[in-house]
């Protein structure tokens, strides 16, 4: 229980600050687009890049989808609630969007449990909500901690009644780069298809 608020506690200071910022950027007379997530727009306080190998063993970083609106979201296959969910939300807004659309966007599925997400399990679990998303898996605890680190997302271990049984607390939410690889949103888990389209539809335009 204790993890668990403190998670919450985390991710409501990473919305807080992302806040401050937004509105800072909306006070200085710039128009910005009227998303429905969190708009991080000129926000320096999260992570532009990352460099993380996918269930292949390649490296990938943002230069291998320019021209696609990339949705971050970390996770880990044994979830129980928000990762299957999120998901599946997103793999209904592709949907919405159309095949045309759809094409413009790359899912990215990052495990915060490299322990138990295999190569071979990520490569199951990550293709199974829509053939084009994709896993990347950290090599290491350290490459792990820095992409965590880079993007502010929490993420901690709690322990199971058996070594393999625990569950982990993490940051349920996702970063989202326009086609230019900037770093534009933060949206948050459950709330649906919609509001996904939407700000998808915006970004892509």
């Amino acid at each position: 229980m204790l993890n668990t608020r403190f998670a919450r506690a985390a991710r409501a200071a990473v919305i807080a600050c992302a806040l401050g910022s937004a509105l800072f950027v909306a006070g200085c007379g710039k128009q910005t687009p009227a998303f429905q997530n969190l708009d991080l727009t000129g926000n320096t306080q999260f992570g532009s890049n990352f460099s993380l190998p996918d269930t292949s063993g390649k490296i990938r970083t943002m230069a291998d989808y320019k021209g696609k609106v990339v949705v971050l979201f970390f996770g880990y296959t044994h979830c129980p609630d928000v990762c299957p969910t999120t998901m599946a939300e997103l793999s209904q807004a592709l949907q919405q969007l159309g095949p045309e659309d759809a094409k413009r966007v790359q899912v990215l599925f990052v495990t915060v449990d490299p322990e138990r997400d295999t190569d071979a399990l990520l490569a199951q679990y990550v293709p199974a909500f829509n053939p084009t998303f994709v896993g990347l898996r950290p090599a290491d605890e350290a490459q792990l901690k820095k992409v965590a680190k880079d993007f502010r997302v929490y993420y901690a271990k709690v322990p199971g009644k058996t070594p393999d049984s625990y569950t982990m607390d993490h940051t349920a939410a996702s970063y989202v780069f326009d086609p230019e690889g900037k770093l534009r949103l933060f949206a948050r888990d459950g709330q649906g298809a919609a509001p996904w389209v939407h700000d998808i539809k915006l970004l892509l335009d």
